[in-house]
Parts: structure tokens; C-alpha cells; sequence
């Protein structure tokens, strides 16, 4: 009996750990590599003393069947729950504007009791190693090989390597072994976002929960404790457009932080007691390659994430779960 095939999964976020769980779940042996101390991605949370804050993913929501069913399967297992923030949008000079009924009914769930929840529950079980970045791939008749730059040349050899990381960490890995998708990884333009966790020693009078500004350095503000599970001091998520981030992506957290805290007193905020900035380089894609997921069987090699299907945690996962089952597809025809 021939033994199971090995796949290499680079990235601990949505998309590989979904891509992970459903190679997983048909047999296939995978192993999952990140350069962070734990899996999720985006879908982050920082923790400090007495406070904890989600700085990367907002929220999430589900349209596609197959998106509803995991989301279910989350809110059974306690890793999710619906967050219903007192939403408002601000347009030019503070002019609050409705959400709109669409806009304000939309079902929009949290990790539960933080953001890294759902990230967890699906990497329980799998072959998962941490703080290891993946900096070169090398393909060869026996299969893929994978060095780190922490341990080196890693010991297995992969029948196949699925990146599940931003564009433009998938190009320089992509470039000596399958250059055609290194050209469509570099196609893809992805901006920054620059993050500010604000903390208070009391709640704010505010008569919103969170908000979409659409003027600005700030494009949306989150009272964070307003989610199901969280505890703790008063923490508002503040993030920057990705236009301004861009623009200030070299400033230091000093800077960042004083232009963010004027522009959410503007909104009638106040200056937080406490703060903590956070760049994220990789967070949005300004132009994504929409195909969902890329996959090579002559090679062995594939990609997914939210960068090819549009964004969004569901577009992460749905791009992890197909690029999956276009190998197992595969797999079933040879």
C-alpha cells in the first residue's frame, strides 16, 4: 500500500488552514508552515495587560452555502458568535449618514472570545509548525523540497507546495521553480494598513459602536469591547485607509498614532490613555486576481488566499477549500 501524499502548506491563515483541513479530511497528509507564533493570519488579536484588541480582521460574514455551513459549524463549537455593533458612517465634515436597512441588517460575526478563535479550531489536529518563514522552494524528480530561515532545509520532501501567503511573499518564492505564477503574484498591487489600538479607562459616551468614515486618514473605528467575549478596559480599534497608509506606510507609530487619535476626537472621540500601533504591509489587495485560486498539477504547486478571490475572510476560506478540492480532483484522475 502506497503511503499518503505529503503536501507543504505555507501560511497559517484562513485560506491554508481551510486548504489544510480539507486535504486533511480526504486522507492527504499535510504540513502546515508559518513564520508567526500561531496561527490566523489577519484575523489577529493583540493582548496586553487587562486589555486585548482585534487589529487585523473586523469581522466576517457569509453569503456563499459553503461559507454559511462552516460559519455554523464555528458558532456550534463556541469559536464564533454575530456581533451586532450600533453602526454609523461618517462622510465629509462628520456628516453621519444611515447605514442603510441592507447595510444595517447585514449578519456580521467575531471569533469568539477573540478574533484568532476560528484560525484555532480549525488548525487543532494539524501538522502544524510555527515560526518557521518558508524562504525558498526547489523542485526536484523526488519531489519539493522547503528550507526555512530558521532550521534550514527541512527533511521531507513534499509531492506538492500550496502558498497560502500574500502576493508579494509568494513572488520571491515563486520565481526560480514557476515563473508564471510569479508573474501573476506580481500582478497583484497590495497596500497597507496601519492599525491603532486605543484603550480607555472608561467607556465613551458614544452612541455608536462602530463606525465607516469615508473622509480622512481613518476609514473605520470599532468600540472592540462591543463584540460577544471580550473583557477588559475600554478598546477601540482605529484603521487607517489604505490610501493614507500608503502614503505614511514609512512614518513612525508616534506619528501615525497622533494623526489617528485627532482624526477619532474629530468624530467625538477622546485621547485613549494607551495605544499601541500595528503596520500591517500586506492587507488589502487594490487589484486581486480574481480567478479564486491558482493551482498547477503538472508542477505540483498552487496558491490561494483572499488576494485571488476578492478579500474577506469568506473569500480566504473559500479560496483554501477549492484549491483543495482541484487537488483532490486531481488525485482522483491520476
Amino acid at each position: 500500500m502506497n503511503p499518503p501524499l505529503h503536501y507543504a502548506v505555507v501560511g497559517a491563515g484562513i485560506a491554508g488552514l481551510s486548504c489544510a483541513r480539507a486535504l486533511t479530511a480526504a486522507g492527504v497528509r499535510v504540513t502546515v508552515l508559518d513564520k508567526s507564533r500561531g496561527p490566523a493570519g489577519r484575523m489577529s488579536t493583540r493582548r496586553g495587560e487587562a486589555w486585548a484588541c482585534d487589529h487585523g480582521a473586523q469581522y466576517f460574514t457569509a453569503r456563499h452555502p459553503d461559507f454559511q455551513a462552516e460559519v455554523a459549524r464555528w458558532l456550534a463549537a463556541g469559536v464564533a458568535a454575530r456581533w451586532q455593533p450600533r453602526l454609523t458612517v461618517f462622510e465629509a465634515e462628520g456628516r453621519r449618514e444611515p447605514m442603510g436597512e441592507a447595510g444595517a441588517e447585514l449578519a456580521r460575526y467575531v471569533g469568539t472570545p477573540r478574533m484568532t478563535a476560528p484560525a484555532r479550531h480549525l488548525a487543532e489536529g494539524l501538522d502544524l509548525r510555527l515560526q518557521a518563514t518558508v524562504n525558498a522552494l526547489f523542485c526536484y524528480d523526488h519531489g519539493w523540497e522547503l528550507s526555512t530561515a530558521e532550521h534550514g532545509l527541512l527533511p521531507e520532501a513534499f509531492d506538492g507546495v500550496l502558498l497560502a501567503v500574500p502576493a508579494p511573499q509568494a513572488l520571491p518564492l515563486l520565481q526560480p521553480v514557476a515563473p508564471d505564477l510569479a508573474a501573476l503574484a506580481g500582478a497583484a498591487r497590495m497596500q497597507g494598513c496601519w492599525a491603532l489600538m486605543a484603550r480607555f479607562e472608561a467607556p465613551l459616551g458614544l452612541d455608536f459602536d462602530a463606525a465607516f468614515v469615508n473622509h480622512g486618514p481613518l476609514r473605520w473605528i470599532a468600540r472592540d469591547t462591543s463584540k460577544p467575549g471580550r473583557a477588559g478596559m475600554e478598546t477601540w480599534t482605529l484603521h487607517a485607509s489604505a490610501a493614507w497608509s500608503e502614503d505614511h506606510i514609512e512614518d513612525t507609530p508616534e506619528r501615525v498614532a497622533s494623526a489617528l487619535i485627532a482624526a477619532f476626537r474629530a468624530l467625538g472621540g477622546e485621547a485613549p490613555v494607551a495605544w499601541s500601533a500595528h503596520r500591517w504591509r500586506y492587507a488589502l489587495t487594490a487589484s486581486a486576481v480574481d480567478e479564486g485560486y491558482l493551482w498547477r498539477a503538472e508542477e505540483g504547486v498552487g496558491l490561494c488566499g483572499d488576494w485571488l478571490n476578492g478579500g474577506r475572510v469568506e473569500g480566504a476560506w473559500l479560496s483554501g477549500h477549492a484549491l483543495a478540492h482541484s487537488v483532490l480532483a486531481e488525485m482522483a484522475l491520476a
